[in-house]
């Protein structure tokens, strides 16, 4: 009898404990959808493709794929139809541009007005219609034959433009298309990552010793910025043949860049604007600590990162994006809005919501879930 009793209660235990963890489980995907319904009732599809309105949609596509309903797939293609299934629309590519900042329809070649096919190539996947890809394959192979590389010359653009080469391969299997990649994110490369740190400056104008952070003059390193480059590499090496002769090297700079994000915490879980100094901006920021997130987590859940190593930093990072960047009525805030920089002058609070804000919560919540077992 005692043993039966013994039996019993040991599996009673085991269903409790299996209950809870369904439990938890489905407490994470009620917030994951409570946020996009949030998001969705509150803003119509019917906006630009540039990149603030795009990285929200990387994250509704996310969360598509986790959940198939099929109210979030017919968003994004609103939002994609409204645009033509386009980003800058000049068809003269004498006129294209991308060497300065610019919101004009001429600038096709910028990394911002790129981002979008992203979501495209994706939506193309789900039903094979050609318009859905032509000016993405337009713009990308042109872009890929030209001898420039020196297209991604902010942190941004290595979340924006470095992985549509990747995810245009996984459609036309053009080599052409990972070279050029690779190419152009060696000169980025060169240009941004700081082998000390194992972080990268948002652009040339902050590179060591151009700008200095309050403590002790040091390096600058905005959490945004170098949050862009992680989610980037994350997405670049999902989508890159396995035997891709450039995939170590890939997987090298996600690993360092990993390791020098984790060091930067906050011990409440988030990264502040100024990675290395406070500060230079005090206070919660949840877009750069999503991405962060999200790249940590999709490193784990592939493989790619330890464990045992990186879960502490993630647990403490979601329980930011859970219960304090989540406000009660679904939105995400302390969203740092457009910049470059930790800027102090910028106001941050729980009111702060921003669609690029709401996009890096739903790929880290996404990726969160996934690493529930």
């Amino acid at each position: 009898m005692r043993l039966l009793s013994a039996l019993l209660l040991g599996t009673t235990l085991l269903c409790q404990t299996a209950n809870a963890q369904i439990t938890s489980k489905q407490e994470v995907l009620d917030k994951i959808t409570q946020v996009n319904d949030y998001w969705q009732s509150n803003h119509k599809p019917q906006c630009r493709g540039f990149w603030d309105n795009a990285a929200y949609f990387t994250g509704n596509q996310a969360l598509y794929e986790l959940t198939n309903k099929q109210k979030y797939l017919d968003y994004a293609i609103e939002w994609a139809e409204y645009n033509n299934w386009k980003g800058a629309t000049q068809t003269d590519k004498s006129k294209w541009k991308y060497e300065t900042y610019g919101e004009g329809m001429d600038h096709v070649l910028f990394a911002d007005w790129q981002i979008c096919f992203q979501v495209y190539i994706d939506l193309y996947k789900h039903e094979h219609r050609a318009e859905r890809i032509e000016r993405a394959l337009e713009v990308m192979c042109y872009q890929a034959k030209t001898d420039k590389k020196d297209y991604w010359w902010w942190a941004d653009a290595l979340y924006m433009g470095l992985p549509i080469f990747s995810k245009l391969y996984t459609v036309t299997h053009d080599q052409k298309l990972l070279d050029k990649q690779y190419e152009c994110f060696c000169w980025t490369d060169s240009l941004l990552f700081d082998k000390e740190t194992q972080l990268y400056y948002r652009d040339g104008k902050y590179v060591y010793p151009k700008v200095k952070t309050a403590c002790n003059s040091g390096k600058s390193f905005w959490a945004r910025g170098a949050g862009w480059v992680l989610a980037g590499l994350a997405k670049v090496i999902q989508d890159l043949p396995k035997d891709s002769k450039y995939r170590a090297f890939y997987i090298d700079r996600f690993k360092q860049l990993s390791a020098g994000v984790a060091r930067c915490q906050q011990p409440e879980g988030y990264w502040s604007r100024s990675m290395l100094c406070e500060d230079d901006a005090p206070g919660y920021e949840t877009s750069g600590t999503a991405f962060f997130t999200y790249g940590l987590l999709w490193g784990v859940n592939n493989g790619i990162l330890p464990a045992k190593t990186y879960k502490p930093t993630i647990d403490k990072a979601w329980k930011y994006l859970s219960e304090v960047a989540l406000q009660k009525d679904g939105s995400i805030g302390y969203v740092q809005p457009i910049g470059e920089k930790p800027d102090p002058t910028k106001t941050v609070n729980a009111k702060s919501q921003a669609p690029f804000g709401t996009g890096a919560w739903l790929l880290a919540a996404t990726e969160y879930y996934k690493s529930l077992k």
